[in-house]
């Protein structure tokens, strides 16, 4: 099989699972607990964070807290954020191409009083700091904004808006599960607030995240019925998935130049063979500001659901767009929030690569992509 979802879910590291192992087994102590065994637990959760810490250049490691992934990272920090800070306001500001872990929050929010703003992108599906500089009132207190898309891959100018809010005291959530292990973070010099991240997209295990709560930002703790992280999410932790998330941190910081100048390479040799050699073929997403490892397509006149048949059935795995709703009948929101025609919309198909991806499966995928483009004929 040719896999190429990598945006949906990575292949865990064997050195992840390596790193995992002897808290399945042997060290299976409760970090909570007071002996040598849970000390141990303990200490690989203190290890994991400092990881963590270090990779998002977070000023320090007791800002980073562990979750069981994005979507629940999304959930408490706007949640969080927008409850404890209701006294100065009750606008929110997000985007129209957010994953549904932020639009439905935000959308919950909203039948709870609060009023959101939901920003529409440009043609690429990106978000300029003047869109956030109109849309922010008096009474906003929290602006959500993705580093990067997940269906077409375009990078938001995360920095330039952290900058504005911040001269406002607006508080900034930044959605980074696509980001994070394929784009340089530095949560300080981009003035972030929260940030949110999940450790199976940069090929850790599956069911665990952290977010980043910047020291002095009032968020309501998630949840209670516990001391775990500091008392504010509680429920016993996840020892053996958090220290596959920081060792799946460090490789992927390791890499991280190598790797992305890599898979920027062959993203790029696949849309020039795409739109060349495909008849039809149209890229969705910017040239320019885009995820490494990518790719976005529409041939107009084939069904996305079609080519994703007939790629399966080839052994090559792709997707329409989000993982989260790839069960579900309907357009993309993002592609419909871009203003695409619709003869792009019902035909996209996204590629996304990892450090397992070569050029020679790219071929593969462009091959079938031209066969099943010239069969609509």
């Amino acid at each position: 099989m040719i896999y190429l979802d990598n945006a949906a879910t990575t292949r865990m590291r064997p050195e992840v699972l390596e790193a995992m192992l002897p808290y399945l087994q042997d060290a299976f102590g409760n970090a909570s607990a007071g002996y040598a065994l849970a000390r141990q637990a303990h200490g690989a959760l203190d290890a994991a964070r400092e990881q963590m810490r270090s990779a998002l250049h977070a000023e320090k490691a007791r800002e980073v807290y562990f979750t069981s992934g994005g979507t629940e990272s999304d959930n408490w920090a706007i949640k969080g954020a927008a409850l404890a800070n209701r006294q100065k306001g009750r606008h929110i500001v997000t985007t129209a191409v957010e994953h549904h872990a932020v639009l439905e929050t935000c959308e919950a929010l909203e039948r709870e009083g609060f009023s959101v703003t939901y920003l529409r992108p440009d043609g690429e599906g990106r978000i300029c700091l003047a869109d956030i500089e109109r849309a922010v009132r008096p009474d906003t207190v929290l602006v959500s904004v993705m580093w990067a898309n997940n269906e077409v891959g375009t990078v938001n100018p995360v920095a330039e808006i952290g900058a504005f809010l911040r001269e406002r005291g607006i508080l900034f959530h930044v959605d980074a599960v696509q980001a994070v292990g394929h784009l340089p973070i530095d949560v300080v010099q981009a003035k972030i607030d929260l940030l949110s991240l999940s450790a199976h997209k940069f090929h850790g295990p599956k069911g665990v995240g952290a977010l980043y709560i910047r020291e002095g930002v009032r968020v309501a703790d998630l949840m209670d019925g516990g001391a775990q992280e500091r008392g504010r999410r509680a429920g016993t932790e996840n020892v053996a998935g958090i220290v596959g998330m920081g060792e799946a941190m460090r490789l992927a910081e390791e890499e991280l130049s190598t790797e992305a100048a890599r898979q920027s390479a062959i993203r790029d040799y696949m849309i020039r063979r795409a739109l060349l050699e495909v008849p039809g073929a149209v890229l969705n997403g910017s040239r320019e500001h885009r995820l490494p490892g990518n790719v976005n397509l529409s041939v107009p006149g084939v069904r996305s659901e079609v080519t994703l048949f007939k790629m399966d059935m080839a052994g090559i795995a792709c997707s329409g767009g989000s993982a989260c709703t790839a069960g579900a009948i309907g357009a993309s929101h993002v592609l419909l929030a871009m203003g695409l025609p619709d003869a792009r919309v019902q035909s996209a198909i996204r590629f996304s690569f990892s450090c397992d991806t070569t050029r020679e499966e790219v071929d593969a995928a462009v091959e079938e992509l031209k066969h099943i483009a010239a069969a609509k004929r």
